[in-house]
């Protein structure tokens, strides 16, 4: 018979590497994705016979860390302001073009949106199941798709990024 910690650890291997890229896609900071991952493993580690029970730990893992890692962007946000008004440091390497557009056309998206197309389009979660753990209904997730998907058509028609225009008609 598997021990908690056995079953955990199995768990641990086989999805936080995904998890810290899904909150890396949702916040756009590495350190802080790794952080709320980190932190919300911790937690389902001190619920993991109640998770087990209820079926699939990784919807609430992803649920939480998504959570924690809105929380401390919005706390750390009067700090980034106050960074950009200063300016950024001389030695920060460029960005690539398309990696700037993509930022900035997802950072036009709500919160909402920004979250339905991360589970939906790089996940590849069934709007049902991004329902599920959005908390909205099946048809708020397709219409929050349809909308994100008009933005981010019109703000990157001049993009030439084949990855980013291959995962959005991929899902229609």
């Amino acid at each position: 018979m598997p021990t908690q910690s056995g079953e955990f650890d199995a768990f641990y291997a086989a999805t936080a590497k995904r998890l810290v890229a899904t909150v890396y896609a949702m916040t756009g900071d590495l350190g802080e994705a790794e952080d709320a991952v980190q932190e919300a493993y911790v937690r389902a580690w001190q619920r993991w016979s109640r998770l087990t029970r209820e079926g699939d730990p990784l919807p609430w893992v992803r649920t939480v860390a998504t959570r924690l890692a809105i929380s401390t962007w919005r706390r750390k946000l009067g700090r980034v302001r106050a960074h950009f008004r200063h300016g950024a440091q001389a030695d920060v390497p460029e960005l690539s073009a398309d990696r700037v557009a993509l930022v900035a056309a997802l950072r036009e998206l709500t919160p909402d949106q920004r979250r339905a197309v991360v589970l939906h389009h790089l996940l590849d979660l069934p709007v049902e199941q991004v329902a599920r753990e959005t908390g909205a209904s099946n048809g708020a997730v397709r219409t929050r798709l349809s909308r994100a998907r008009k933005i981010l058509g019109e703000r990157l028609a001049d993009v030439d990024s084949t990855f980013i225009n291959e995962r959005m008609s991929s899902h229609g």
